[in-house]
C-alpha cells in the first residue's frame, strides 16, 4: 500500500476486497491475542482493586500472579476466530474492514484547497484518526461482552483450604471452568456484558487516535528512507516487518498515555459481574480475623462502591485512594506488551494482505509498499 501519495492509495485499495482485510485480520488477531494473552492477565490482575490482597505478600508478590495465565481465553477465541464458512471475525474483521473502507471513502471525498490544487484540505493523519475512531466505535460494540467475560474470568480463583493463603490454590494455564464460572455471573442478566462499552470505547478511541496517524506516518518515513537508499525490496518480509517496527512503537506510545482509561475500564468490567459480591466477602474476612485493617477495609469498600459507578466517578475514587500512581498501575506492562502485539498485529495482517492481495491480482498490480 502507498503511504505517500493519496490517489495511488485509492486505486491501490480498490483492489482489497473486504474478503481479505477480514480473512488478514482474523489471522492476525487471534496469532497475537494468544501469544500476548499471559501479560495481559497479569495486567488485568495488576490493575485490579484486589490486587494487593489476592496477589501479594507483605509487600511482596507471590506466585498466584503467575497462576492461570490463559484463563478466559476461550472468549478471546470466539471473538476472533473465523467462522468455519464465512471466515469472519467479528472484532478484528470489522476493525479492518471499517478501517479500509473508511479510509478510502474519507480520502475519495477530501476536497483540495482552492489555492493549490494539489494539497488536499484535511492531511492524511486527521482522515486516518476518522477511519481509525469509525472502526473502533463498531469493534468495540462486538467485543466488549468477550472483554468482560476476559476479565473476570481473569480473575477467577479455586477456593483453597485457607481463605488466607494466597499461594494455596494451584491453577492450570488454561482452564475452562474460569471462563464457565465466569459467564454464569451474568445468567440473570445478559446485559451487564455490555457494560463497560463507553468505558473501552473511551480507551480504545484516543489509543486509535495516537497509534494509527503515528504508525502510517512512521511507515512512510521508513519506506520513504529504505527507497532513498535503495534499500527497498518490495518483499512480503520487509512489510512486514517495517509495519511491525511502525506499529509497535507507535502501540506502546499511546498505550502509557491512555493507561488510566485502561485502569478505569478494568475496574468498571470486573465489577459487572458481580465483583462487589466478593469484595463484601473479603471485608468479612478481614474483620472476622481480627486484624487491625481498617485501612484496608475502607480501601476494599470503595472500591466496590466505585466500581458501580460510571468511568469519571471510578476515575476519581482511584486517585483519592491510589493516587496517580494508582491511575498508571500496569503502565509499563501494558506499553510493553502492547509494543509486542500491535507490532505482530499489524504486520501480520499488512503481509497477510498483501499476500493475498497479490495471489488475486498477480505481483505486476501490486505497488512496491
Amino acid at each position: 500500500m502507498s503511504f505517500n501519495n493519496t490517489n495511488t492509495d485509492i486505486l491501490l485499495v480498490s483492489f482489497i476486497s473486504s474478503r481479505d482485510a477480514t480473512m488478514a485480520g482474523a489471522f492476525a488477531a487471534f496469532t497475537v491475542d494468544f501469544l500476548v494473552y499471559p501479560l495481559d492477565t497479569i495486567k488485568t490482575r495488576v490493575q485490579s482493586p484486589d490486587y494487593r490482597r489476592l496477589y501479594t505478600t507483605n509487600g511482596a508478590v507471590n506466585r498466584s500472579l503467575l497462576r492461570g495465565l490463559y484463563q478466559g481465553i476461550g472468549s478471546v477465541i470466539l471473538a476472533t476466530l473465523p467462522s468455519s464458512d464465512r471466515f469472519s471475525s467479528p472484532s478484528a474483521g470489522a476493525f479492518f474492514t471499517t478501517y479500509e473502507s473508511t479510509k478510502t471513502l474519507l480520502h475519495t471525498l477530501n476536497p483540495t484547497l482552492p489555492t493549490s490544487p494539489h494539497t488536499p484540505l484535511l492531511p492524511a493523519p486527521v482522515l486516518h484518526a476518522l477511519a481509525s475512531s469509525t472502526a473502533e466505535l463498531v469493534s468495540c460494540f462486538i467485543l466488549t461482552p468477550a472483554e468482560v467475560l476476559k476479565q473476570n474470568a481473569q480473575m477467577v480463583r479455586k477456593p483453597s483450604p485457607s481463605s488466607s493463603s494466597a499461594t494455596s490454590s494451584p491453577t492450570k494455564a488454561f482452564d475452562a471452568h474460569a471462563t464457565r464460572l465466569a459467564f454464569s455471573k451474568f445468567r440473570r442478566d445478559p446485559r451487564q456484558l455490555w457494560r463497560g462499552y463507553t468505558a473501552l470505547a473511551a480507551r480504545n478511541l484516543p489509543f486509535t487516535a495516537m497509534q494509527f496517524p503515528l504508525f502510517e506516518s512512521l511507515r512512510a518515513r521508513i519506506h520513504a528512507y529504505r527507497s532513498r537508499r535503495g534499500l527497498q525490496t518490495g518483499s512480503l518480509l520487509e512489510t512486514g516487518m517495517v509495519t511491525a517496527v511502525s506499529a509497535g512503537a507507535a502501540g506502546s506510545l499511546a498505550a502509557v498515555v491512555t493507561t488510566p482509561v485502561d485502569v478505569v475500564k478494568t475496574r468498571i468490567m470486573l465489577a459487572a459481574g458481580g465483583d462487589g459480591e466478593q469484595q463484601a466477602a473479603a471485608v468479612k474476612g478481614l474483620r472476622a480475623e481480627g486484624r487491625d485493617a481498617k485501612a484496608e477495609i475502607e480501601r476494599v469498600q470503595q472500591a466496590a462502591k466505585g466500581g458501580r459507578g460510571g468511568g469519571w466517578a471510578v476515575g476519581k475514587e482511584v486517585l483519592r485512594s491510589e493516587g496517580v500512581r494508582g491511575l498508571f498501575r500496569g503502565g509499563a506492562l501494558r506499553g510493553a506488551w502492547t509494543a509486542l502485539g500491535s507490532g505482530l498485529y499489524l504486520g501480520v495482517y499488512e503481509s497477510g494482505r498483501r499476500g493475498l492481495e497479490r495471489r488475486r491480482v498477480g505481483d505486476e498490480g501490486v505497488a512496491p509498499y
